[in-house]
């Protein structure tokens, strides 16, 4: 896998051709679909992202990675009932493991609590030693909501309407260049 991961980063072409013939012989390994479903959403085909995304979570209900990306991908979609209910198992986890903390703060995000977002945001990246680059999303997810309360930020101005939880996140969405 690792070597597929390379090639694409190196080669996204050969990569992806290298992907399908490994989907052909291999389509039962859950991994396979999700770097596939991240692969097409890094392009900005979402829906077929999270099609393979699903694939993976059919294949591995427990592959916790793809259950928080596939909700991931859903929330910057602007689609946050669904990313909830993806999210729905990872409650199951122990209070410190990162996706869950991650999740609990998406989860205030989304419902404009942005002071319990911040903090469980923050807590889940210190936990998270494993997958750096879901650190830098939830980075970029603080940075909006410290701007939003900052004075001229994105937040509520003299005459402006204050912006939801789900308007930064598609705005933070589209600025992200990162694969899932």
């Amino acid at each position: 896998m690792h070597v597929l991961v390379t090639l694409v980063d190196s080669d996204e072409v050969a990569g992806l051709v290298r992907l399908r013939d490994l989907l052909v012989v291999w389509p039962g390994d859950p991994r396979l679909h999700f770097l596939d479903g991240s692969l097409k959403a890094s392009n900005r085909d979402y829906a077929a992202g999270a099609t393979a995304m699903r694939r993976a979570l059919d294949i591995a209900p427990d592959y916790q990675l793809a259950r928080f990306q596939l909700g991931f991908l859903q929330l910057t979609s602007g689609e946050p009932f669904a990313a909830q209910e993806s999210w729905g198992p990872l409650f199951g986890l122990s209070k410190g493991n990162y996706l869950r903390v991650f999740v609990e703060g998406l989860c205030h995000m989304i419902r404009d609590e942005f002071s319990e977002a911040t903090v469980l945001l923050e807590q889940g990246i210190a936990l998270n030693s494993e997958i750096l680059p879901l650190n830098r999303d939830m980075e970029l997810i603080l940075a909006e909501l410290h701007d939003r309360d900052r004075p001229g930020g994105t937040g509520e101005a003299a005459g402006q309407e204050p912006v939801s939880a789900t308007q930064m996140l598609l705005r933070q969405a589209s600025l992200k260049a990162t694969k899932h």
